[in-house]
């Protein structure tokens, strides 16, 4: 069985935790893509990051990991999300995407961007987005129809 979790809504406070996370998840993949620069790791997290859009994922009430879903008016789009890598392969993951989908679900798809080549597209696929467009680093998804 894998371990439960909660999560609690974000805020403020948690930024330098949440920029420190993101730079340990998403490395090895910026590396491989050749855009890893801790600075604008930090940059691009808090220029994004808005606390009553993010929720933070708890063991044993220790954060390890977030997502966001922000509202838009065609879709809603997950973002952040990252989990500590000790507590990645558990099944958490995918649970937390669920809950958050469900809390979220309604007429709009989901969307998302993920880097080319990142394992989580597998994640992202067993949830049911699809790809819908890509650029030179990025992935697109969306649950809806591809060009939507």
């Amino acid at each position: 069985m894998s371990a439960s979790f909660t999560l609690r809504p974000s805020t403020a406070s948690d930024a330098d935790w949440m920029v420190d996370l993101r730079a340990i998840v998403m490395r090895a993949d910026l590396e491989r893509v050749g855009r890893w620069n801790p600075d604008r790791v930090r940059e691009r997290f808090l220029n994004a990051f808005v606390p009553s859009q993010t929720s933070v994922i708890e063991i044993d009430r220790e954060p390890v990991g977030l997502i966001a879903a922000r509202e838009e008016a065609d879709a809603v789009w997950i973002e952040h999300f990252y989990l500590d890598p000790a507590h990645q392969g558990l099944g958490i993951g995918g649970r937390v995407l669920a809950q958050v989908m469900d809390a979220h679900r309604g007429e709009r798809p989901f969307r998302l961007n993920v880097l080319l080549g990142s394992p989580a597209m597998r994640l992202y696929e067993r949830h049911g987005f699809r790809f819908d467009s890509q650029d030179d680093i990025d992935l697109y998804l969306t649950t809806g129809a591809p060009g939507r």
